[in-house]
Order: C-alpha cells, then structure tokens, then sequence
C-alpha cells in the first residue's frame, strides 16, 4: 500500500497518540502539529518509526504555517478540544468552532483526501451548554466548507491516559464524601481510546465519508454507576452524596477559578443530558467497528495505581460481566 500523508492536530492527547501508533504502523506518514515542540515533541517521537513521524510546531491559527502544511497532507485530522475555558484565546468558540472552520476550508483548498473531526456525544440536546452550542457550530462550518469531511462523535473516552477515571480514580481514593449531581442518573456509553481509535483508523482505510458517526462503548452506565464500578476497582468505600443544584452551582463558580477546574458550571449544565447514542445517525456498530472493549476490564488494567499496595495488592474486584449479568445495550 502507497503511504499517505495524514495531518494530524492534537496529537499529544490520548486519543492522538493512540491513532498515531496505529497509523504509522500501517505504513501511514504523521505530520504531528503541536503548540510546544520541546513539551511535547519527545513523546511523540517514540510513537513511530523514524521516517513516518514528522513534529512540527506551529500555531494553529496561523494559515500561512498551516498552508504549508496542508500543501504535503492527503488526510487531515482534527483532535484539538479543549473542555473549559482559558486566556489567551483558548476559548470554546476559537477552538471548536473557528479552528474546524479554517481546517476545513484549507481542505478544499488543497483538495485534501478526508478531513476527519472529533466531535461529542449528545450536543444536539445539550442547548444551555457553551460547550456544545460551539462544538454543534464547528461541525456546521466544516460541511459549508468541506462536505466529504467525516465527523466523529464519541461518548467518554477512558484509557491509562485519561483525564477521566484517572482523576475520579484519584479524588476518590482521597475523599471520604464525593459529591453526584442530578442524582447520579444521567447516562454514558464510555468508549475505550482504542476502540474509538480502531474506529477512525478504519474510516480512513475504508473511505467512509460525508458522515457523522456517534462512537459508543458496549455498555450504558449512568454516572452514579461509574462512580461505584470505580469504588469497587479500586476497593474503596466512600459516600457518593447526592448535592443540590444551587449548592452545585455555587462550587463550580468556585472551581472556575483554578488553573484546571474540577468543575465548571457548563459542564454541570451538560450532566444534565444523557451521553448515548440518539437513535439519528450511524455508530461505530453500524460502520462494522463494534466497540469490544468494557469498561471494568479495561480500567482494571490499570486501577492497581490507586489501590493499596499497588500491583502488589490483592484482587477483590469483579468483571463487568459479574458485575451486570444483563449488561445494558447502546
């Protein structure tokens, strides 16, 4: 197979980092962009072969930098996210909405191959949220601009890498109370990273364009049973105390104030709205790439770090198979 040249933004995360593996392993040349090659250019080195991974540093609303770019690029993908805002222009509109929009304009205009955008679950529902509001606008202007383009919308993605149940893990192991909001009932169909990663590998070996493709695990859970299946893998006992919305509110005002919120009010406001497919677009299922990974066997993979003993330690959690003989289904 001919090598293509795959563009890639937002190579430094886990699922960026993922698909560059798998991608460079396939005989694909990486053009990785980053904002800091001396923060991140020495992990992604090791991710591939030399000869098919190439760092550069750019900022990504400079189009001159990015002209040049695109001039070499068979295939863009566009991983860049960002889930509160910051100074300095990281703000939802410019990064979801504006960015997508340049990406998919410079597609066309150098009649790119695919141009490949992740996206999020359940944004059509979620109205009171900025977060969505700009990722639902991003994907419009990536249609106006670049109707082939592919859209993927995963539900949570969890690996070793994550900033998901790696900090649950970690606050739990460290709180005797843990607060859930709206009662711990919305729902979630977490995606394993290498699920979601096989997903658009195969996208862009199959061809499969001008669609968007909702990208779900195996199971539903809903928040409160993450919490818990995560108490269990990491044999904790802690109050799981249900916090009323005004009290909610008020602590994430707070958090916004950190440097990295644990909280922030839009995304209280998306907590609101389940995270499964709707029923209105193709999954990853329907596309032939079934998610075969669930969530209790893959995080206890990796658990052991926030359990006593560490790998050393004694194993008293269950599968997820023990845990839900009727695993619920997307």
């Amino acid at each position: 197979m001919k090598a293509k040249n795959v563009l890639i933004f937002g190579c430094s995360g886990q699922i960026g980092r993922s698909i560059v593996r798998k991608l460079t392993k396939d005989n694909y040349t990486v053009t990785a962009v980053t904002r800091n090659i001396h923060q991140k250019g020495i992990v992604l080195k090791t991710l591939g072969n030399a000869g098919f991974i190439n760092i550069v540093e750019a900022n990504i609303f400079d189009e001159n930098k990015l002209r040049e770019l695109f001039k070499k690029a068979d295939i863009c993908i566009n991983l860049v996210g960002i889930l509160f805002e910051q100074k300095r222009g990281n703000t939802f509109k410019n990064i979801h909405t504006v960015f997508p929009s340049i990406l998919a304009k410079l597609c066309k205009e150098y009649n790119l191959k695919h141009f490949i955008h992740l996206s999020a679950l359940g944004i059509n529902d979620a109205v009171d949220s900025d977060y969505a509001k700009s990722k639902l606008e991003g994907e419009n202007e990536i249609f106006k601009r670049f109707p082939l383009a592919t859209i993927l919308r995963p539900s949570i993605v969890y690996s070793v890498e994550d900033n998901f149940t790696t900090n649950f893990m970690t606050l739990l192991s460290r709180l005797p109370v843990f607060p859930i909001y709206y009662g711990g009932n919305s729902r979630f169909a977490p995606i394993a990273c290498s699920d979601l990663t096989d997903t658009i590998h195969h996208v862009i070996s199959k061809n499969i364009y001008s669609k968007i493709i909702e990208c779900v695990g195996p199971e539903i859970i809903t928040f409160k049973e993450i919490l818990q299946r995560l108490l269990n893998l990491i044999d904790k006992k802690r109050i799981l105390l249900p916090f009323p919305l005004k009290l909610a509110e008020l602590s994430a005002s707070f958090f916004e104030i950190l440097p990295k919120p644990l909280l922030t009010r839009d995304q209280l406001r998306l907590l609101k709205y389940d995270n499964i497919a709707s029923g209105k677009y193709k999954t990853n299922s329907d596309i032939g790439m079934p998610s075969k990974r669930y969530f209790n066997d893959e995080v206890k993979k990796y658990c052991y770090m926030w359990r006593e003993g560490g790998q050393f330690s004694t194993e008293k959690y269950t599968s997820s198979n023990d845990l839900e003989k009727k695993p619920s289904q997307n």
